[in-house]
């Protein structure tokens, strides 16, 4: 037994949830006696390794207050610091006071070799400002990424654009983030089809105990999945402005990053998808925009902004007491 090979054993132990004894024995080029032998080994060290038997009998490292550090390779202790150097702008509650505390820490525990190319990353790094979606919650963010790992189904409750609340049991595939947000792509068993949740607005994830066999994904490039998704979402009004303004001025003012929704029509001009379920949301967007526009929308919305518009010139000075 060399001290290298029952460190690569910890490493592949802390890389997956859990391992087939053959598995292990495959990727050290030993006997599935030897794996035992190790993982006694490791016992020994005070990590808590589970094992089944049988002939799908396997191992996993299990979660335990009196775990031992975790064991990091140079690339991996590196890609853990570029992480927390750049959380802050994943829109997660929180992160942008603990990331750099959790930086502090992981500095302190490497060896000097490692600490000084962190410290060079960090140098080097421009955080960027951060989404303006909504922030979601880490626990939250945590169960559901569990639970894609480990390929088991979840339940929660699921808030709606329109503010119903309803509970949808999935099979949980992926986390994606992107236009300010985070979303889950997952199998929803009770429409039978495949969706993408906004996580900020699941509630209560909570694991069922039920692993699911993977289906395949309903699309190579999921991120293209989800841009899709969004376009073809229903909402109740529908407008298009033409803005005269360039459209990366105008994109960078609007507070919703929908894919797609401003096309340049010269370096001047730009036109601008507006969508919404309440004429006020328009609204928002229309003011956001910064710079004159010519409108094609629904009656509704047109009377709606001359309401406002007549409200905001009553709310002025009196003309006649000037």
């Amino acid at each position: 037994m060399t001290t290298t090979r029952v460190l690569r054993l910890l490493s592949l132990l802390q890389s997956r949830r859990e391992w087939a004894g053959g598995e292990l024995a495959d990727q050290l080029g030993v006997t599935g006696r030897t794996v035992r032998r190790d993982v006694a080994r490791l016992r020994e060290l005070g990590y808590p390794i589970e094992a089944t038997t049988g002939t799908a009998g396997g191992y996993r490292l299990a979660s335990g207050s009196n775990l031992p550090p975790l064991l990091l390779d140079d690339d991996e202790a590196v890609a853990v610091a570029v992480g927390l150097l750049t959380a802050a702008r994943a829109g997660v509650s929180g992160v942008d006071e603990t990331a750099p505390r959790a930086l502090a820490k992981l500095q302190q525990v490497l060896p000097a070799r490692l600490a000084q190319r962190i410290a060079a990353v960090g140098d080097v790094t421009v955080r960027l400002r951060p989404g303006r979606g909504s922030r979601v919650d880490p626990t939250t963010l945590a169960v559901l990424a569990a639970a894609c790992r480990d390929r088991e189904m979840v339940t929660f409750d699921h808030r709606r654009r329109d503010g119903v609340s309803g509970e949808r049991r999935v099979e949980p595939y992926q986390l994606l983030t992107g236009y300010g947000l985070w979303y889950l792509l997952a199998f929803d068993t009770g429409r039978r089809d495949w969706r993408t949740f906004r996580v900020d607005r699941i509630a209560g994830p909570t694991p069922i105990r039920l692993r699911f066999s993977p289906r395949p994904l309903p699309a190579e490039d999921t991120t293209a999945f989800l841009a899709s998704a969004i376009r073809e979402a229903p909402y109740r009004y529908t407008a298009l402005a033409t803005v005269q303004a360039p459209a990366d001025v105008v994109t960078a003012r609007l507070p919703d990053p929908m894919p797609d929704r401003v096309q340049a029509l010269d370096p001047r001009t730009c036109t601008v998808l507006l969508r919404g379920d309440s004429l006020d949301v328009l609204v928002q967007d229309l003011v956001a925009l910064g710079a004159d526009f010519t409108l094609d929308g629904p009656a509704e919305l047109l009377d709606h902004l001359h309401m406002l518009g007549k409200r905001l010139q009553d709310a002025g000075p009196d003309q006649k007491s000037r």
